[in-house]
């Protein structure tokens, strides 16, 4: 049969769009190549660097969220005389605003050190976009040196960025992040080898998730996160960092009720620096973690650790052969005074291990900490290991709760 609607003007395609909500809207992409078409619209600007941050807000200030077809969702601006002098602005669902940088020329050749500081909520009236739409979640990738000022100047202007999320920024050796009253509650920075500092003058951050190397993490003003990944397998940028250097970043993660945390990492900045209080320093609030470890032969650290978690529920260690190795003996980690078995852990899975003796060695070492006995640990190749007792026979049988393993929440990043 004839298909009337897809042979009807764009116009009115997208009149009739404009009548569903966003999310059912974005599904008529789905339909066919002919209504895809309709979203993938691209505005084309030309200019230099100097007018790239007037663009983007005046390509935010003219979309509208009750009619998303009205204007694209996505902007190619141009700053140089080449096709890799090339922005990529693009407005997803659900308030969010990419800014990509990333160039195939730019991949292959990456920029020359620089540092970004960005300013929230500088009041800055002429480049609000209209309050009917309003930008929450900021996603920035592949900043280079010459476009870490225009950044600057287009985060300030958004003035109710509640997200932030930062990645593979090659060449990015300084990050300063600057709040008056903001709302910025997540800060997601992801891959970006370069960076040797972060400076956070913040007091609101809930999520912080950090994956890469180590750097020094200056938090300025006091805050407690509730969700926490500092992966930091790769090891240490500066060599030079002392002990002292995570204390601030440890307070912040005390009350943390989700964490991603390597081994090496316990064992060089932390247990140094909580072993003389170690009756008092307790992870109370503590529900899931994500223990990453270089191979799965000695437990000595993460039994020690589980003893500072009451709280736990959920445990998730990855064996990774390549993440980073400190040679700190480890016999007095084991030595953690008084503390409380584990009753609400219900949930081990291990990934990652190349010997089945070294997952019933640690499920071992687990049952010995656990009050009550957990559900099921399941094995890296998905079969479970039964616990109770006998810890050392394994289910041939598939388990039922092996649907209750889901993925830690920073796992798919």
């Amino acid at each position: 049969m004839e298909d009337t609607f897809s042979s009807l003007p764009d116009e009115i395609l997208c009149h009739i769009v404009s009548f569903l909500p966003n999310e059912s809207a974005l599904y008529t992409s789905l339909l066919s190549t002919r209504w895809r078409d309709l979203w993938n619209e691209t505005l084309l600007r030309y200019g230099t660097t100097e007018d790239m941050a007037d663009s983007v807000v005046d390509f935010l200030a003219r979309f509208e969220e009750l009619h998303p077809l009205k204007h694209p969702r996505r902007l190619q601006f141009y700053y140089g005389e080449t096709e890799d002098s090339l922005l990529l602005a693009s407005i997803a669902t659900n308030n969010k605003l990419l800014l990509d940088f990333s160039s195939r020329k730019r991949r292959e050749h990456p920029e020359g050190p620089h540092e970004m500081h960005l300013k929230l909520n500088i009041q800055n009236p002429q480049s609000f976009p209209p309050p009917t739409f309003l930008i929450k979640t900021l996603y920035l990738k592949s900043v280079c040196c010459l476009t870490s000022e225009v950044v600057s100047s287009i985060v300030s202007s958004l003035k109710h960025l509640e997200s932030l999320i930062i990645t593979g920024c090659a060449g990015l050796e300084s990050l300063c992040i600057v709040d008056g009253e903001t709302k910025l509650l997540k800060l997601t920075i992801l891959d970006c080898l370069q960076l040797k500092s972060v400076q956070l003058r913040t007091c609101r951050l809930k999520f912080f998730r950090y994956r890469g190397l180590l750097p020094r993490i200056l938090a300025e003003n006091f805050f407690n996160l509730a969700d926490a990944m500092l992966d930091f397998r790769l090891g240490h940028i500066c060599y030079s960092f002392k002990t002292e250097d995570f204390d601030t970043t440890l307070l912040t993660i005390k009350n943390s009720e989700v964490l991603t945390l390597c081994e090496w990492n316990y064992r060089a900045l932390i247990w140094p620096s909580i072993s003389p209080q170690i009756e008092s320093f307790i992870f109370y609030k503590l529900k899931e973690l994500w223990w990453i470890v270089e191979d799965g032969q000695n437990s000595n650290a993460l039994v020690s650790f589980l003893k500072l978690c009451p709280a736990l529920e959920k445990l998730y260690v990855t064996v990774d052969p390549e993440s980073y190795f400190t040679s700190n003996p480890a016999s007095s980690l084991k030595e953690a005074t008084k503390y409380k078995k584990l009753e609400h852990l219900r949930l081990v899975k291990l990934m990652g291990f190349t010997r089945k003796e070294d997952e019933i060695s640690l499920a071992k070492d687990l049952v010995q900490l656990v009050k009550a006995k957990p559900s099921r640990i399941e094995a890296s190749d998905g079969s479970c290991l039964q616990c109770l007792g006998s810890v050392s026979r394994e289910h041939d049988e598939t388990c039922d709760e092996i649907n209750l393993c889901i993925k830690h929440p920073h796992m798919s990043l």
